[in-house]
């Protein structure tokens, strides 16, 4: 990676796929003075600094190398969710995936480590072989493992490949799901199109559970306003059931408790 401020600049420009005048117009600043900063010309204040992270769009940590690269100090921590000071954010975390039971709920980090997952979300994982701690990445990627767990590996490893070149993008470019998604290509080998009729709604992920086959669509929650390295990369995943089989099946689990 680049280690001056002007090339860092046009680095992310381009991953942005903006041009000095959008930049500019994002930032309310001329497209001028942007080539100036790029060039090494002008210098940038601390507030232009974080005003162009901000118009492009950085991650957090991101935005601190932004901030190294023009001689100046951090302005995100990256905490760890057990730190004193995290102590409502790890309420808020646990109650939503507990209150989330029967249906399952885990929390992942930018690299899909499972942070958290609520009983039943720990129950589905064990199945997969997977824990707390553990990379979901790295099961997914494992289709021999995985393929006797997750009936429609193959559909659900296509849509993972979207969804992780999206994310990538997003952080301006990661190499450990980059690498993931070169890993699922190949393991998938030679695809054909899925024709012309319309996509479904949702591709759900189907597990094998002893006899039965579950069924789950996901939602992906995350913290507005986090300015912490580590919170704003925390997203908590919540399954529901997408039949009638499967919510029947997890909501006798709380009849059975009962």
């Amino acid at each position: 990676m680049h280690n001056t401020f002007g090339d860092t600049l046009k680095e992310w420009r381009g991953r942005r796929r903006m041009s000095q005048l959008d930049l500019g117009l994002a930032a309310n600043v001329s497209a001028r003075h942007i080539s100036f900063l790029e060039t090494g010309r002008s210098r940038p204040s601390r507030s232009m600094v974080r005003l162009l992270s901000e118009s492009l769009e950085m991650p957090h940590g991101a935005r601190n190398a932004f901030l190294g690269a023009a001689g100046f100090a951090p302005a995100y921590r990256k905490r760890d969710l057990d730190d004193t000071d995290m102590a409502h954010v790890r309420a808020a975390v646990d109650w939503t995936m507990e209150r989330h039971d029967p249906f399952p709920a885990m929390a992942l980090d930018r690299h899909w480590n499972v942070v958290k997952a609520n009983r039943t979300g720990g129950l589905l994982l064990a199945g997969a072989g997977v824990a707390e701690g553990d990379s979901l990445l790295e099961a997914i990627t494992d289709a021999d493992r995985l393929q006797d767990v997750l009936v429609n590996w193959q559909e659900v490893a296509e849509h993972m490949i979207v969804r992780l070149r999206t994310e990538s993008a997003h952080l301006g470019g990661d190499a450990f799901l980059d690498t993931t998604v070169e890993r699922l290509e190949a393991a998938l080998g030679p695809r054909i199109g899925n024709g012309d009729g319309p996509l479904p709604a949702i591709i759900p992920a189907r597990y094998r559970v002893g006899e039965q086959v579950l069924s789950f669509f996901s939602t992906i929650a995350q913290f507005g306003s986090a300015e912490d390295i580590a919170l704003s990369e925390l997203r908590i995943e919540l399954l529901f059931p997408s039949d009638d089989q499967t919510r029947a099946m997890l909501l006798s689990m709380v009849e059975h408790d009962a």
